[in-house]
């Protein structure tokens, strides 16, 4: 239940960013730069707040493991998944299908890429505090 938590919290605080930059992408910055540089200039910001939250997720749900995160992870990005779907069948009309084969698109395969560096975050998130713990007992002062 832990992990599921994390994985619905994780992908709410990630995901109601996503939706207010993604409007303000799709209405104010792609007419001004166009579909690849706006997702370019999106991305970094959304996977800066992946950080973020990940870092806060791992302790708040006391993520300890590789595996419990990489489980995390995994759970947020197939709600990410769903929620994209459904979200291109309401706002866009798209059938699953449709929103499926878009995903080759260049623009989309750019937000498929980061959507995977979100899923890896509370990973990376505790192999780095792992990582740091260990440097901390090796060199104590």
């Amino acid at each position: 239940m832990r992990i599921a938590s994390a994985a619905i919290v994780y992908w709410a605080m990630v995901f109601a960013l996503g939706f207010v930059l993604g409007t303000v992408r799709v209405l104010w910055v792609i007419p001004l730069v166009g579909l690849i540089p706006a997702t370019l200039l999106e991305l970094p910001l959304i996977l800066a707040a992946s950080w973020f939250a990940a870092g806060w997720l791992v302790r708040r749900f006391a993520i300890a493991s590789g595996r419990e995160a990489l489980a995390v992870g995994a759970l947020a990005f197939a709600i990410l998944m769903a929620a994209e779907c459904g979200l291109a069948g309401v706002l866009l009309g798209q059938s699953p299908a449709e929103w499926l084969a878009g995903l080759g698109q260049p623009h989309a395969v750019l937000g498929l890429a980061g959507q995977a560096m979100f899923a890896l975050m509370p990973w990376w998130r505790v192999r780095r505090g792992g990582l740091a713990r260990r440097k901390a007992l090796l060199d104590p002062g």
